[in-house]
């Protein structure tokens, strides 16, 4: 335990600190609010360490009698989103408490990841074993996915289509972790499949244009296929070694919009160069390892699917992220874990690694 803790935490810190720094370099320029925004950054980085360490001491066994409870509570801040939200570009994402806004949608990633570990796994605290094998395709698949599908829904209405694409990508893999019948599973992706032509006319018009500029961003260069662009140069510009710090020009003279959030690696990687994101993305490879380390090692099986579950969900927002923006998938709207701003997504980010801590230092006992 006392390996991984330090691993994952330094791990942790490092990548936490450069995206302060990151975005420290993308706002310094900017006038206002953006001025102390690395500030805030930095707050949020001390209350996710907090967070961090009671998890690291909290059973996480306990989660397992939480569960509905947290299951609940994300989905009633979801619904209240679309009551008391607040709308910032045109999205209803974030909830106002006190001098800080909550985004809900980043709690409810874990939660659902907590949900499924349990579901897929004995009511037995003594019984280590996975219940999914003897699944039929109702409560193999089905029954899990309405649970799942109704926070995506929820989530895509902000309209968040990221976060909603992620708790279902997720949730595909964690199936086929819970060895429920392979057979079920491809006919599962397949009805998934199917009606996405039709789900075409259901997207927001900025939606469709995101996912046009992904083919071709140069159909509309100085709108939707805007930013992907700039990104691009950013990172192209970089070279090998990069501009060096505060020597950016993509990220800090306004070309690049979203600098400091979702486009945070484009940011650092112009500064940085090749050199520097290799290194950033070695550091994500090692923590995410660590999680997955800790998953294979672990009996029990509602440890295990937890740790599997935070593992991928790590992976798969660093992975789609950096590819958009390379321009390797459509922008999404994912923050770069622990890097990109906001205050949700590093704090929830930290409790998770401080579950991972604790599952290692408890997986002795069962």
């Amino acid at each position: 335990m006392k390996n991984s803790f330090f691993r994952i935490l330094t791990f942790a810190l490092i990548i936490s600190l450069l995206g302060v720094l990151s975005i420290y370099s993308s706002t310094y320029q900017k006038q206002g609010v953006w001025q102390d925004i690395y500030m805030r950054q930095l707050l949020w980085l001390v209350i996710g360490l907090v967070c961090f360490f009671l998890v690291c001491g909290f059973n996480y066994r306990k989660l397992w009698d939480a569960n509905y409870l947290i299951y609940g509570g994300a989905l009633f801040f979801l619904f209240l989103v679309f009551i008391l939200g607040i709308i910032r570009l045109g999205a209803q994402r974030w909830l106002r408490f006190a001098w800080f806004n909550f985004q809900p949608s980043e709690f409810a990633k874990l939660a659902i990841i907590i949900f499924l570990a349990r579901y897929f796994s004995r009511k037995s605290v003594d019984d280590t074993s996975l219940m999914s094998g003897k699944f039929g395709i109702f409560q193999g698949i089905i029954l899990p996915f309405i649970f799942v599908a109704v926070p995506m829904l929820l989530i895509i209405e902000q309209p968040d289509l990221g976060s909603g694409i992620m708790l279902m990508l997720v949730f595909v893999c964690l199936l086929y972790l819970t060895n429920v019948r392979l057979r079920y599973i491809f006919i599962f992706l397949i009805l998934l499949v199917l009606p996405l032509p039709f789900l075409w006319n259901f997207l927001h018009d900025y939606q469709k244009q995101r996912l046009l500029v992904f083919l071709n961003p140069n159909i509309d260069p100085l709108g939707a296929g805007y930013t992907i662009i700039q990104s691009r140069i950013a990172i192209g510009s970089g070279g090998f070694f990069g501009r060096g710090w505060l020597s950016g020009t993509q990220s800090q003279l306004y070309f690049l919009p979203e600098s400091h959030t979702d486009f945070i690696f484009a940011t650092f990687s112009e500064q940085w160069g090749f050199l520097g994101s290799l290194l950033l993305i070695c550091l994500y490879y090692l923590i995410i390892r660590q999680g997955f380390v800790i998953a294979q090692r672990t009996q029990d099986a509602f440890g295990r699917l937890l740790a599997y579950g935070i593992s991928l969900l790590l992976a798969l927002q660093v992975f789609i992220n950096i590819a958009m923006n390379m321009g390797l998938a459509p922008v999404v709207g994912l923050p770069l874990p622990l890097m990109s701003y906001g205050g949700s997504s590093i704090v929830v980010t930290f409790i998770a690694l401080g579950v991972l801590v604790n599952i290692d230092r408890t997986r002795n006992v069962f």
